[in-house]
């Protein structure tokens, strides 16, 4: 009986100390049971945050995505604009070169029409002085016109031999056309009976008289016989040379 108590001793304390522990250990447990509660509700907040946080990346590098479009779609156009106005530019600079070449083209040819109206007043002025006031000019489509009749310069409306007073004429009309080597002259036979034969004959006389008696060159004389319209007699028309005109305008033309 004494041998039994200590051992009956030993086995209380033992059971009491096992209770002890037990509870510890369920105590401990618990504890465990909620801190892993504790750390699943916050791993579901960091998962939670982590999906939040690349949806928010996403929606950034979808953003950057556009604004990288954008800025490429931006320098491409703006590289298109720079083109288009160095072609512009280009386009305006050959425009005005080429409006500086058709000005210099028609200040050239204004100052050759200038220069023959200003041929027409000088050949007034000297017919005047050559031929004397009762000379009597006459201004038609740009050309100075002499005339005389038919019996003046032929003694007759079908003669063909010139009269003195008729050579005296063509010797003042002779030094005018000298004294102007830049002008043309032009000898119409006028006629209002339809005989040009006889016209142009009288018209040829006249201008032989100029070339051959008088020294004009054969250049710087026409001849043609036309109807008068109710006007018989010869007359002379003054003007520039024309054709030197054209050929100098156009020869300023290909020029600039």
């Amino acid at each position: 009986m004494k041998k039994l108590l200590p051992t009956l001793g030993f086995l209380i304390l033992t059971t009491i100390g096992f209770s002890q522990k037990k509870s510890e250990l369920l105590a401990q447990i618990e504890d465990l049971k909620t801190e892993k509660s504790g750390v699943e509700q916050e791993l579901a907040k960091a998962k939670r945050e982590i999906s939040s946080s690349k949806a928010t990346a996403e929606t950034f590098e979808s953003e950057n995505a556009s604004l990288r479009d954008a800025n490429a779609t931006l320098l491409q156009n703006l590289s298109s604009f720079s083109e288009l106005s160095k072609k512009n530019s280009e386009n305006v600079n050959a425009t005005l070169a080429a409006l500086s070449r058709k000005e210099k083209q028609l200040s050239g040819i204004s100052d050759m029409i200038a220069s023959s109206d200003s041929t027409s007043i000088v050949l007034l002025t000297r017919i005047k002085q050559t031929m004397g006031e009762n000379a009597n000019p006459n201004i038609s489509d740009g050309a100075v016109v002499l005339s005389k009749g038919l019996t003046t310069l032929f003694g007759s409306d079908t003669g063909t031999e010139l009269t003195e007073e008729g050579k005296s004429w063509l010797t003042q009309i002779a030094k005018v056309l000298l004294a102007s080597p830049n002008l043309k002259a032009e000898v119409e036979g006028l006629n209002m009976t339809g005989e040009f034969g006889v016209t142009y004959d009288q018209a040829a006389t006249v201008t032989k008289e100029l070339v051959v008696t008088l020294g004009i060159p054969s250049s710087s004389v026409g001849i043609s016989a036309k109807d008068g319209n109710f006007k018989e007699g010869i007359a002379i028309s003054f003007s520039p040379d024309y054709k030197g005109f054209y050929t100098k305008a156009k020869e300023s033309v290909k020029t600039n």
